[in-house]
């Protein structure tokens, strides 16, 4: 070989390695880059504040894979998350009503109540080294007992550290400082059409992992009840009963939503689940840990129901719904939108420079602040742009954070069992006796005092002080009224329905 043809190969050999080093380089800059842009996004920045709050390791990633051949490989992925991701056993206590004939032929006529046990299971996703898990409010309601059996079959109790009824978040936790656990996603950056895996325990069968695409976001309007949660993420992973509470995860083994529903008429998956944004459950977890209960910031707005507006209207209702953005129809009591600028007739287009595309758009985004967090608004007001900086409200119209008590104590009473016997000399079915009322107590301040027989809360019969218990905090964590309507008399006196409102309380 001559030394020209030498001198060639070593220059043809240099520029592939500089070639190499040149497209590497870049793209480690790109990718950089990338995550950079991510990372300060606004979303982005609260999950990963969310996430300090369970101390997360932020270097738990998994590269996104793929095979050979080009097709998505999810193996790292699954096997990251099945060990993340627990089986929920919970016991309840129903009251089973029956007709007691010798009650009848005596005169009583009312229907006996019978405890009876139940078992329900669900699916939960560890969040912390320590224990922390999420799962959903309706999987632990009512629970008396909760265990938790981890992938590798240790089974161990759980407490249930709060829910939030409004979102179908749960936070529990067992003990412990080394379990697995899988770190929050950016829920904001899904694209529909992008391959996302549900992870539970459907009919009991552990550790399963089912495999689909993102089919729509920000899906509003799915679910009855006191769901306020206007922006699911849909997919089309198979989904089924004991899957509520478990992973939605990424390809790259990241939590980006809790799955919670499915739509179904015969009960089973269809092609249809919804699942919980880790940007709202990762926010309801973060609260319940450190405050009890969940921080909702309002911003003081009314907007037109396009429903109802139709059936007077059509013409206006099409109209209205046109609109790309949130009209502000009028303000509530001490607005926050009022108080800074925005007027009515305004036209939100954005929070905090986050498009604002209809109003389950800027209940998702609101979702992610506290009472006090000011925001960004930006309005279109006749054709022209304008922002304002708004300090965010709570319900009550002020800025203080809300923290849950004890609820019981509240209440100032203690509770002692009625025998059978008595019941049947007083001619009831069910029944709690109030042993003590503390001077400073809400009983005291409504006028309950000892010897007041309680026989139902909230139209529900009692018999001890823990049923008693269970209604007054399921009450306490919801966001509507919090009010309980007590229904009992003194021995010899009339009946009396007192209502006891437990926000006077709750701070």
């Amino acid at each position: 070989m001559n030394t020209g043809n030498v001198r060639n190969i070593v220059t043809i050999v240099i520029v592939a390695i500089l070639s190499s080093v040149i497209t590497l380089f870049g793209y480690n800059t790109v990718t950089k880059n990338n995550s950079k842009g991510i990372l300060n996004s606004s979303g982005s920045v609260r999950q990963s504040e969310y996430a300090d709050s369970f101390d997360q390791d932020k270097n738990v990633r998994l590269a996104n894979l793929t095979t050979q051949q080009g097709y998505p490989d999810f193996t790292e992925a699954a096997a990251k998350s099945v060990n993340g991701v627990v089986h929920v056993k919970v016991k309840s206590v129903s009251q089973q009503q029956y007709m007691n004939p010798f009650d009848f032929f005596f005169g009583f006529g009312e229907r006996n109540t019978q405890p009876r046990e139940q078992i329900g299971f669900g699916s939960g996703v560890i969040i912390s080294k320590d224990g922390y898990i999420i799962t959903n409010n309706h999987v632990v309601e009512g629970a008396t007992e909760v265990t938790v059996s981890l992938n590798d079959n240790r089974e161990m109790t759980a407490k249930v550290i709060g829910a939030d009824p409004q979102t179908d978040i749960a936070l529990i936790k067992i003990e412990g400082d080394d379990f697995p656990y899988l770190t929050f996603g950016n829920s904001d950056a899904l694209e529909v059409g992008e391959w996302v895996l549900a992870v539970g325990n459907p009919f009991n069968l552990t550790s399963t992992v089912t495999a689909g695409i993102v089919s729509a976001k920000n899906r509003g309007n799915i679910v009855g009840g006191n769901l306020n949660i206007q922006s699911f993420i849909q997919v089309d992973a198979a989904v089924n009963r004991g899957n509520s509470g478990g992973a939605l995860v990424n390809t790259r083994g990241e939590l980006v939503g809790i799955n919670t529903a499915i739509f179904s008429q015969s009960g089973d998956f269809n092609g249809l689940a919804f699942a919980v944004p880790i940007s709202i459950a990762g926010k309801v977890a973060a609260d319940l840990k450190q405050f009890g209960t969940v921080q909702r910031a309002v911003l003081g707005i009314q907007v037109p129901n396009i429903e109802m507006v139709r059936r007077q209207d059509p013409d206006k209702a099409s109209e209205l719904s046109r609109i790309v953005g949130v009209l502000v129809e009028d303000f509530g009591d001490r607005s926050a939108a009022k108080a800074a600028g925005l007027e009515k007739g305004d036209i939100i287009k954005a929070i905090n420079n986050v498009q604002i595309r209809n109003f389950a758009g800027l209940q998702d985004q609101l979702s992610r602040y506290r009472p006090g967090d000011k925001v960004k608004v930006t309005v279109d007001r006749n054709g022209k742009e304008h922002s304002y900086t708004v300090e965010l409200k709570n319900d009550a119209g002020n800025t203080e954070i809300q923290r849950s008590s004890d609820s019981m104590s509240l209440l100032g009473a203690t509770f002692s069992d009625i025998p059978n016997s008595r019941k049947q000399q007083l001619g009831i079915n069910s029944g709690v006796e109030v042993s003590s009322v503390d001077n400073s107590g809400l009983f005291r301040k409504e006028g309950i005092n000892k010897g007041f027989i309680i026989m139902r809360v909230n139209n529900t019969p009692v018999n001890s002080g823990d049923e008693i218990a269970k209604i007054v905090s399921s009450v306490s964590r919801s966001s509507q009224d919090k009010v309980i309507l007590i229904a009992g008399f003194y021995p010899n006196g009339r009946t009396q329905y007192i209502a006891i409102d437990l926000s006077q309380g709750l701070k």
